[in-house]
């Protein structure tokens, strides 16, 4: 029975692993797209996700997944991601927007009185 195993055709690689195999997957280039924003400066979901390759309705929340996986301690400024309103996007842990907000306002970043920063003011043009 061992013979007639190997002599099966093997199942093709799911997509997941043949994507990998050719280059990052969704999270290593969302992280580096992240990456690149310098401090102060400010970027949306949808602008990440444009150059993430990202494409669709989809691509914003899919840029909120990878963001949300990263390790504690990132040195990825997950922070400088923001809404395309320019506002804090909730995330699961209560005090997570909170922390946004110090982050950013340590880098000088400056929120208006409806909360929401100025994108043409901070926004990261590319």
């Amino acid at each position: 029975m061992a013979h007639s195993r190997k002599s099966r055709p093997t199942a093709p690689a799911p997509a997941k692993t043949a994507a990998r195999a050719t280059g990052p997957n969704r999270n290593e280039r969302v992280w580096a797209v992240v990456h690149r924003i310098p401090r102060g400066r400010v970027a949306t979901y949808g602008q990440i996700a444009a150059q993430a390759a990202l494409p669709g309705p989809t691509g914003p929340r899919q840029v909120g997944y990878a963001l949300a996986a990263l390790a504690p301690g990132t040195t990825i400024p997950w922070q400088r991601v923001v809404n395309a309103q320019g506002r804090i996007s909730l995330r699961g842990a209560s005090d997570g927007d909170c922390r946004q907000r110090e982050l950013l306002a340590l880098e000088g970043v400056e929120f208006g009185l409806d909360g929401a920063i100025d994108l043409a003011r901070y926004g990261w043009q590319r």
